[in-house]
């Protein structure tokens, strides 16, 4: 089986595309998802974040994501200290749920697959691709937050241009109706490509 990593930055449309590959009976690990429920779940993972940030980071046993994030965007280093904490784990889970799968490729979403090396783990990398300016929109629309905001979620992460030029594949999704045609290209060749593992195996 293909292990195929699915990438983009903040409000390229990660998740419309990774949606159009499930009806297409591809199996989805979304990251951002399960590294929350790892953060709610994983006793060694809610000490070490208590620890990092603080008992104000789980409110009677819950994850008190608003409060993490007040903190970890305005301290950069927290940031990282956090996610030094997390990304291992989430890429060791989703590592585990590959070998689960069945389908000739299955994928894992992640915005920072590159930032977190776990590319190492995959054979594959599909980067969706915008124009600022329409990221920029969809993530107002979405998070309700001000551009100001957005601008400074974006400047912690990796430049789209540095991070399409890492992918295999490419989705450009600024014309909604454009983008089925494009990752029924991508489904024809990777399926062709898990078929040409197997064979030579």
């Amino acid at each position: 089986m293909l292990k195929v990593g699915l990438t983009g930055g903040i409000g390229s449309g990660k998740s419309t595309v990774a949606a159009i590959f499930e009806t297409l009976g591809i199996p989805i690990y979304y990251a951002d998802k399960e590294a929350k429920r790892l953060m709610s779940e994983h006793a060694n993972l809610i000490q070490s974040i208590k620890e990092l940030l603080g008992e104000e980071s789980y409110s009677n046993g819950n994850l008190n994501r608003e409060y993490i994030a007040s903190v970890v965007f305005n301290e950069p280093k927290k940031l990282e200290q956090l996610n030094q904490l997390i990304h291992p784990l989430t890429i060791s889970d989703s590592h585990n749920w590959m070998l689960q799968q069945s389908t000739p490729y299955a994928i894992k979403e992640a915005a920072l697959i590159f930032e977190s090396h776990s590319e190492s783990h995959l054979d594959v990398i599909i980067g969706v691709n915008s124009p600022e300016s329409l990221r920029i929109k969809r993530v107002l629309e979405r998070d309700g937050i001000d551009e100001a905001a957005v601008r400074q979620r974006m400047s912690r992460q990796m430049s789209e241009d540095e991070k399409i030029k890492k992918c295999n594949f490419v989705i450009t999704n600024d014309e909604p109706f454009l983008l089925t045609k494009q990752v029924l290209l991508i489904h024809k060749t990777l399926i062709k490509m898990a078929a040409d593992k197997i064979a030579s195996t």
